[in-house]
């Protein structure tokens, strides 16, 4: 469970699906995990020639009451997402090279066509008026975008570490980058770290673990933020504040010197599959010319009686452990000095996609962020991936709320992990999965 997400009761069975979705064979998909306090299982809607897996089972969701959520275009390996001018949804597919342009027909669903091909892992996508910024795995190039058609690349930052970096000898666990531009035309790029603690990355030219800084009008990159291990969500605020959310390290080790539950003398420096399972939490943080999130030598830690097994979470306002197996004695950063993290979603959620709602979405909805959650991949019990929402109010964002789940079944087999959730023009919320290779359409009751 994400925290502050109370399950109030079980599933016993899938629901019977709508006639236009396909129905599986067998004995269906195995039930939904609980269900989020304030959401209602609807069936997934498919349209006739969507259905192929994991689409060919019938499959519910978990959303506000009144909402519907139905297949929008099928794309594999679908990852972030951007509105271009003239109402058209583009779709980054790193897995091949390639940027897609989705086109509504008006019917609910998408003609699909190919923009870009032939890029480097192309991720982060941007859009300032009618200039479109594409982050590939080793460069950002800007695009001038007109009917349809992306023309004359001209590059934004060149010479981004990827895995074909001689000094990284064919081995980056994070290459895929994001791209955000502020207010003021600074163009801001996600770079992550090479591996879970690798320290090295701080001092690389550029800085590995950051978001560098381009300013307005073209220049080299800065840092603008390190200690940032992999901040794939990365947007603008509607008060034009630079936010991220991060995918944070694995495998801690318990930083306490003293014993772990019933453990016998101290668990200090142990690797506790219980202990790491919530640990450490995954920033959404706001961030300022210079801000350090801590890692490899510090980790935001929510519990409130840190190191206590079963200690409950508060999500907001989260402060800093130091990391005993990077930083034992505190020498290389001293943790108590960080600025504590705004928000946080559980240890190993995998937060992606990160977008604003200004408004266009009703009542509590009408402001916040929208984070696409992945769901661990090594934690046990899984935590769920889903769609979060986080509310805004005076330049802050609130705890994490769940807008979509659904998507992982009581046993903890998955048929979706939503990667990125953005509003289009016309006040649904689309959302790309690359589990299941489809865009999904979210519809708020009028």
């Amino acid at each position: 469970m994400t925290i502050r997400r109370v399950a109030v009761l079980a599933l016993a069975a899938t629901l019977l699906v709508s006639a236009c979705t396909a129905a599986g064979a067998g004995g269906g998909p195995a039930p939904s995990a609980a269900v989020p306090a304030g959401l209602v299982p609807v069936p997934l809607t498919v349209p006739a020639g969507m259905g192929g897996a994991p689409l060919d089972e019938a499959r519910q969701v978990l959303v506000p009451s009144g909402w519907t959520m139905a297949v929008f275009a099928r794309v594999p390996s679908a990852r972030l997402a951007a509105w271009a001018p003239g109402g058209t949804l583009l779709v980054s597919v790193p897995a091949n090279g390639t940027v897609v342009r989705l086109v509504p027909n008006g019917q609910g669903q998408a003609t699909e066509s190919v923009l870009l091909k032939g890029l480097n892992q192309p991720h982060g996508l941007a859009f300032v008026g009618s200039t479109l910024y594409v982050a590939q795995s080793d460069r950002v190039d800007s695009y001038s975008y007109a009917s349809g058609s992306a023309t004359d690349p001209r590059p934004v930052v060149v010479g981004l570490p990827d895995a074909r970096s001689p000094e990284l000898g064919g081995k980056y666990a994070h290459a895929l980058k994001s791209v955000a531009v502020g207010l003021d035309g600074s163009v801001y790029v996600s770079v992550g770290s090479t591996g879970n603690i690798s320290a090295e990355d701080l001092k690389a030219t550029p800085p590995r673990a950051s978001i560098l800084r381009v300013p307005p009008g073209g220049g080299s990159p800065t840092p603008f933020a390190v200690g940032v291990r992999n901040g794939t969500g990365l947007a603008i605020a509607p008060d034009g504040a630079v936010w991220t959310a991060v995918n944070n390290r694995d495998n801690i080790q318990y930083p306490f010197d003293r014993p772990y539950g019933d453990a016998s003398g101290s668990s200090r420096g142990q690797v506790i599959p219980d202990y790491v399972r919530d640990h450490p939490v995954e920033p959404l943080a706001k961030l300022t010319q210079g801000r350090n999130l801590g890692w490899p030598y510090c980790n935001p830690d929510a519990d409130t009686n840190p190191g206590v097994k079963g200690s409950s979470q508060n999500p907001s306002n989260a402060p800093f452990t130091l990391d005993v197996e990077t930083n034992p004695d505190g020498h290389l950063l001293d943790c108590s000095t960080l600025p504590r993290v705004e928000q946080t979603l559980g240890g190993h959620s995998a937060p992606l996609g990160l977008s604003f709602v200004d408004g266009g979405l009703p009542g509590g909805y009408a402001h916040g962020a929208l984070v696409g959650v992945h769901g661990s991949w090594n934690a046990s019990p899984p935590r769920a991936p889903e769609v979060s929402f986080f509310p805004w109010a005076n330049g802050n964002l609130g705890p994490q709320q769940t807008l979509v789940g659904g998507f992982q079944a009581s046993d903890g087999s998955r048929w979706g992990r939503p990667v990125a959730a953005v509003i289009g023009p016309d006040h649904a919320v689309y959302i790309t999965d690359d589990e299941a290779g489809a865009v999904y359409r979210l519809v708020a009751p009028h």
